[in-house]
């Protein structure tokens, strides 16, 4: 080697420690030697010796394609993405080489990801070791790995912080007894009903004989046949339908688009008749029965909900004066009556 000549081999080696993406580039525009972060992203072909335009397209500015027209634009930021796939993109300078160097005609280019670091040491495993020491982008990407983290247990905690409040608002709306819904809910769900603007059915239930059950063998005979009541009223009714215990032994049913008198009429025959078996507690069994008050929104325009809740309220009464065990319909009609349901 001359006096005040480099050993190309010299100058590579210390551009691997300090710019590892680098690329060594000869007159002709071939690559004389590539840098080991740059050698990571094909580590399966030879980059020493293409030219480096056949390894990765100029995007932007535009040039002629070879080396004369990537020298005029020495010192400006190149855009650069590799031509196979992954075709991941570049950002890149370029610094001609004067003879000193051993490249007579050549140039340096170094070259970074960008924003798209990230992706980049997720597609090539890339390491620390993979970029300069004081390289800025390890401790971005040190950040990033710390941000991620602290995103998924704060995803983590959102979720369990979301069953822990769904499981709260289930439990502020159901009845621990029975396991229906509760008073609580009765305004919800006679809104959501409303806003559907779909036709529905208000159901006021209440236990026949129920305080001689509790007078008689105690308030867990009492608790027993609650249970049983609820299990039958689910079971009697869609899945569709909300049962609602609204305190002691009255239930609400409502039943979106439940259809006309006859069809709630039959139903609420068989939930009577359902309620009316025999409830077995400690070897005893236990008899009640259900009176029923019944109203329809399509007899109320507009539909308001508080009146429908007074009228089933009015049928019910209707329906243990004459003789319980039976539904009564309430009919908020001028001169209206109430019209009984099957005995």
């Amino acid at each position: 080697m001359s006096a005040g000549r480099s050993d190309p081999a010299a100058l590579a080696q210390m551009l691997d420690t300090l710019c590892p993406m680098h690329a060594l580039i000869d007159a002709t525009g071939h690559i004389r030697h590539a840098g080991p972060a740059l050698c990571k992203l094909r580590p399966d072909r030879q980059l020493n010796g293409r030219r480096l335009l056949e390894v990765m397209e100029l995007r932007r500015p535009r040039a002629e394609g070879h080396m004369a027209g990537l020298l005029a634009l020495a010192r400006q930021k190149l855009h650069f993405a590799l031509r196979d796939r992954p075709r991941t993109e570049l950002k890149g300078v370029l610094v001609p080489l004067g003879d000193e160097f051993g490249l007579p005609g050549g140039a340096v280019l170094n070259l970074s990801f960008g924003i798209s670091i990230v992706d980049a040491v997720r597609e090539y495993a890339l390491t620390g070791t993979d970029f300069a020491a004081t390289d800025l982008a390890v401790e971005l990407l040190y950040l990033v790995e710390a941000k991620s983290t602290a995103m998924d247990e704060l995803r983590r905690l959102n979720l369990r912080l979301d069953g822990a409040r769904a499981q709260a608002e289930q439990a502020a709306y159901t009845d621990k007894l029975t396991g229906l819904r509760n008073r609580r809910a009765l305004e919800p769900v006679l809104d959501d009903a409303v806003r559907s603007g779909r036709s529905f059915a208000l159901l006021h239930l209440d236990l026949d004989w129920f305080k001689a059950v509790n007078d008689g063998f105690g308030h867990a005979a009492g608790d027993r046949v609650l249970q049983a009541v609820a299990e039958r009223l689910t079971e009697g009714t869609r899945e569709r339908d909300t049962q609602i215990r609204v305190g002691g032994d009255e239930f609400l049913l409502v039943l979106p688009r439940a259809g006309g008198r006859e069809e709630i009429s039959r139903l609420a025959r068989r939930l009577i008749d359902s309620i009316e078996r025999p409830v077995m507690h400690d070897g005893r069994e236990l008899r009640v029965s259900a009176s029923i008050g019944a109203c329809l929104s399509t007899d109320y325009d507009p539909v308001d909900v508080t009146r429908m809740m007074r009228g089933a309220d009015t049928a019910l009464y209707a329906a243990k004066a004459a003789g319980r065990g039976r539904c009564v319909f309430h009919d908020p009609k001028p001169g209206g009556s109430g019209f009984a349901g099957p005995a």
